[in-house]
């Protein structure tokens, strides 16, 4: 069958050999007190009260935010999918891991498959620190997939790192490698040889043009923990997320700056964001959180009048969908109509922000950017910030971690806070984020 039945691909079906069922057994054709013999014995059943559980001590890599993603560490015998778009940095961060994790004296096993070992090695130079021993981690270019569980049962390494996951293949199956079968072929096959000598296995994954992970969806199943790694190239700064998590939360974010020494933890990411931000017309600082971390970022909005019919919506950092929302509930309960202009908006600094409470901040931006008067009260020497989400009668509701971020946006000395417990409609925040602008009062109402 030359083309797909089910997404209509051509050339994309592979060959997997199937071992066949015993005769006699549960899917033999066989019936009587031979299919009675052939069935395995029932399985134990245990209580849950009486299920013995053993704290296993987690292996820090020596980065805190990639800990904290992980929920502490990384846990022995785990599988960790890391994905993330090229050139973001994933090679980076896992060169960075291995290194802390060698420094610390603990095995450690690299394993790649799209670079060579003379490219890893430069890679690692940049890398080297008293910290990171990234020189110390062995290496392996490799490919096929026996060689490579070969390797890993032989040194038996406490962390390995498989870059990537859809490079590898198993010869006694079809198909090149990154396809279907092959990739779901080698992740369960280094699953059961990783659980077995409680090896942690970081593999490092493709994602597609739609930003998601390349490959089968059960990689996703399979695995314990899966990272996103996004952000753009052209930005400097980065950010991981935890999707799923079977030993911590997937609340938690790290953010990171790409140097030329590699990455750096961003531990205050707030204080740069705010230094950066302007009290120009379509500016504003949204209190957003990034898991449990609150975070203070720049939200920029250019309202231009359009030759074009029907003229754009650009957006960066935020739903395209939400901002079509916002400029709906603006022109219907606000009276602020953008339908003849062209909209851009922006999330300064490349952060990605998926939460609800932008709506108002991304409001009060394209106001701001309309009217062409900055927003907050005349002499205000720092910006206003503002959260909560806005509904499609004009009301706003509220969010969660209110007080985290009121307490964030104070830290910094913003206190003039719009939000849905100060303003509860969306012309009630407009009338408090103008008033005290020159002529605002009256351009509000």
């Amino acid at each position: 069958m030359g083309q797909c039945p089910g997404c209509g691909a051509w050339s994309t079906l592979g060959e997997e050999r199937v071992s066949a069922i015993a005769a006699g057994g549960r899917g033999g054709k066989g019936g009587g007190a031979g299919a009675a013999a052939g069935r395995a014995a029932a399985a134990r059943v245990v209580p849950l009260r009486d299920v013995l559980t053993a704290r296993v001590p987690r292996l820090t890599t020596g980065i805190g935010e990639l800990d904290r993603v992980l929920g502490g560490g990384i846990v022995p015998g785990s599988l960790v999918l890391l994905g993330g778009s090229p050139g973001i940095g994933k090679s980076t961060l896992t060169n960075m891991a291995m290194g802390h994790l060698a420094a610390a004296g603990r095995a450690t096993l690299y394993v790649s498959g799209e670079e060579s070992a003379q490219q890893i090695r430069l890679r690692a130079e940049r890398l080297e620190s008293s910290a990171c021993r990234a020189l110390d981690v062995p290496v392996v270019a490799e490919t096929d997939l026996e060689a490579v569980l070969a390797t890993m049962e032989a040194l038996k390494p406490d962390v390995m790192v498989v870059d990537s996951v859809q490079t590898l293949h198993a010869a006694e199956l079809g198909g090149a490698p990154g396809s279907v079968g092959q990739v779901r072929e080698v992740a369960a096959r280094i699953m059961q040889v990783a659980k077995a000598a409680s090896v942690a296995v970081i593999l490092v994954g493709h994602v597609t043009k739609e930003g998601s992970l390349a490959g089968p969806r059960v990689l996703e199943h399979l695995v314990d923990c899966v990272l996103q790694f996004e952000g753009e190239r052209e930005r400097t700064y980065r950010t991981l997320r935890a999707l799923k998590n079977r030993f911590g939360s997937t609340n938690e974010a790290g953010v990171f700056e790409m140097r030329s020494d590699g990455l750096v933890e961003v531990l205050d990411a707030s204080a740069r964001f705010v230094g950066e931000a302007t009290r120009k017309p379509g500016s504003v600082v949204l209190a957003s959180m990034e898991g449990t971390r609150p975070l203070l970022v720049e939200v920029q909005a250019l309202v231009s009048p359009s030759e074009l019919v029907p003229p754009r919506r650009v957006v960066n950092g935020i739903d395209r969908n939400r901002l079509a929302l916002v400029l709906a509930v603006l022109g219907r309960h606000a009276g602020i109509g953008c339908g003849t202009a062209d909209v851009f908006v922006n999330v300064v600094g490349g952060v990605r922000i998926d939460e609800p409470g932008a709506d108002l901040a991304v409001a009060l931006a394209v106001a701001s950017a309309q009217k062409g008067i900055p927003l907050g009260g005349e002499g205000a020497q720092l910006p206003v910030a503002a959260f909560g989400e806005v509904g499609l009668t004009g009301e706003l509701r509220s969010v969660g971690h209110a007080e985290r971020r009121l307490s964030e946006a104070a830290k910094f000395g913003l206190h003039d806070v719009i939000h849905p417990a100060g303003a509860p409609t969306l012309p009630q925040a407009l009338r408090a984020g103008f008033a005290g602008a020159p002529g605002g009062a009256a351009r509000a109402a």
